[in-house]
């Protein structure tokens, strides 16, 4: 991937399908009265009843999904900082899950202009959102480490004649729709490199989504800084001992379903379902990128490396 930082000027350290870099320090409100000053990331509140900081000039927005966690705490932050408009703003802040965060990057990925995002856990996992914490936003988002992420595309085809096109930060997967296996041809730059593949399905991903669907399908963890891409199989039957295979990033991946239209499949980007597909193409996109910030001491490259060794 060829990355190119959301911020003008700011140093990228190309490492494959990601980049990392760190975002420039704020020229931030200072403390009002009875406030003390945050020193470096502390979760400690400040006691009694602090003043509101102001983080309009450094062009920092919240968003929140609707989830009761995350608009209590959006209402909290909303007592302590001064937010910028969301059309206005240099950084997102969010509030939620993953699936908010995936939500949040595919509303620019669809249109929207393209933003760092400072995500916060107000739901279950959080593996792409950093710690809950009230206090020292701002100086978090100044201190945050960026790291810059290119999505795939994926280009399905249904028995009906329809085409798609949608982007995939996680992965993209083909599933069964009934109870038949499903039996897909898989074709890679162009050659058949598996006639056959009989399988609840079948799917690829990128390191960033490494972790999730495609690690509980027994898919390798993929090191965020590797220009690679997972391909795994889901619950195969034939062949039985393929296990999948690990892909340089700018291989075309391409699924053909046999027996389309009684072995109906799915195709999956994220969170987009293309159902009663016949053909899908995959590939990585590098002319987009999208940028996630993260506290330095909890970086997304460092929890997908913890991983690996998590018993």
């Amino acid at each position: 991937m060829t990355a190119t930082s959301a911020w003008p000027g700011l140093p990228l350290l190309r490492i494959g399908t990601v980049a990392a870099g760190h975002v420039p320090r704020y020229d931030l409100a200072a403390p009002g009265p009875g406030r003390r000053e945050c020193q470096g990331l502390s979760a400690e509140v400040p006691q009694g009843r602090p003043a509101r900081q102001d983080l309009t000039g450094a062009g920092i927005a919240l968003v929140a999904s609707r989830g009761e966690a995350a608009q209590a705490a959006a209402a909290m932050l909303r007592r302590r900082y001064h937010f910028a408009e969301e059309r206005e703003a240099k950084v997102l802040v969010a509030l939620g899950g993953d699936g908010f965060m995936l939500h949040t990057l595919h509303q620019m990925l669809d249109g929207g202009e393209a933003r760092p995002v400072f995500g916060m856990n107000r739901g279950t996992v959080g593996f792409l959102m950093n710690e809950w914490r009230l206090d020292c936003l701002g100086e978090r988002v100044a201190e945050a480490k960026a790291v810059t992420v290119a999505p795939l595309t994926m280009r399905a085809r249904t028995v009906h004649g329809d085409e798609w096109t949608h982007a995939a930060i996680n992965e993209v997967s083909l599933l069964r729709e009934t109870r038949q296996a499903a039996k897909i041809e898989v074709s890679l730059n162009g050659r058949v490199v598996l006639p056959e593949l009989v399988a609840d399905g079948v799917l690829v991903a990128t390191p960033a989504g490494s972790t999730a669907y495609n690690f509980s399908a027994r898919g390798p963890i993929l090191p965020l800084s590797a220009p690679l891409l997972a391909l795994t199989p889901i619950a195969p039957f034939r062949p039985r001992r393929w296990s999948g295979a690990i892909l340089p990033d700018e291989a075309r991946i391409s699924f053909r379903v046999l027996e389309p239209t009684d072995r109906l499949v799915s195709a999956v980007a994220d969170q987009f379902e293309v159902r009663d597909v016949e053909e899908v193409e995959i590939a990585l996109d590098r002319s987009r990128s999208l940028t996630l910030l993260f506290d330095p001491d909890q970086a997304l490259d460092e929890r997908i490396a913890a991983e690996q060794f998590a018993t």
